[in-house]
């Protein structure tokens, strides 16, 4: 799987953050999910098949990963100052054991979010942190991407404790920009999910709802 920080900066819908103490990301509704482009990473054989859904707690996003890969992005202008935490509640119901995560071989997630900081004038300078749901490490996990050094994986869930059930996290952004990176954030440039199983050729199924920033 090639490096995704290019790809994540080309395909973004702008929101407008203004000074709300929680911001949602994505309403996964059909209108929205229309207006996106699922773009396929450079060198996967198929494209991630994402569908919307619902359920008592609303909307979600259906994520089937058959050795394929592609996400889904949205410029964001996210004052970490103010709402430095992204919350995030999925569930991973076909899981990809037995693969190691942190090898070129193995580099894929059943599901992930990426922040994105721009650096430089090209996307080659971006920094990312990408939250993963593990099917193999542990939370609290981490390791460069094996593509690059720019995007650390960050273990938020593992289906070795909770597979095929809803799991709500949160993470301070601002605190792992300056953690994984030494870099002090103060406005977040982009965000994306995916799920992606084209370097272990497996089939993953994920589901991605209510992801927001909030004050705390």
């Amino acid at each position: 799987m090639n490096i995704l920080i290019n790809f994540l900066i080309i395909f973004f819908v702008v929101i407008n953050t203004s000074v709300a103490q929680e911001i949602k990301v994505f309403d996964f509704t059909e209108t929205e999910l229309s207006g996106l482009e699922v773009r396929k990473v450079r060198g996967a054989d198929n494209k991630t098949v994402y569908i919307v859904g619902s359920n008592d707690n609303g909307n979600f996003l259906k994520a089937i990963a058959d050795n394929a890969a592609s996400g889904l992005g949205k410029e964001l202008k996210i004052d970490l100052n103010k709402t430095p935490f992204i919350n995030i509640t999925w569930k991973i119901e076909k899981d990809l054991v037995g693969i190691k995560e942190n090898t070129k071989k193995g580099h894929d997630f059943a599901a992930r979010v990426f922040v994105i900081k721009k650096i430089g004038a090209t996307p080659l300078s971006n920094r990312a942190v990408n939250y993963v749901f593990s099917s193999n490490n542990q939370i609290g996990f981490n390791s460069p991407s094996p593509y690059t050094k720019k995007s650390i994986d960050n273990v938020l869930s593992s289906t070795k404790n909770n597979l095929n059930e809803w799991v709500t996290v949160k993470a301070n952004v601002k605190e792992d920009f300056k953690k994984f990176h030494d870099l002090d954030v103060n406005e977040l440039d982009g965000l994306a999910i995916m799920s992606d199983t084209d370097n272990s050729k497996m089939r993953a199924v994920a589901y991605y709802q209510n992801i927001y920033f909030s004050a705390e």
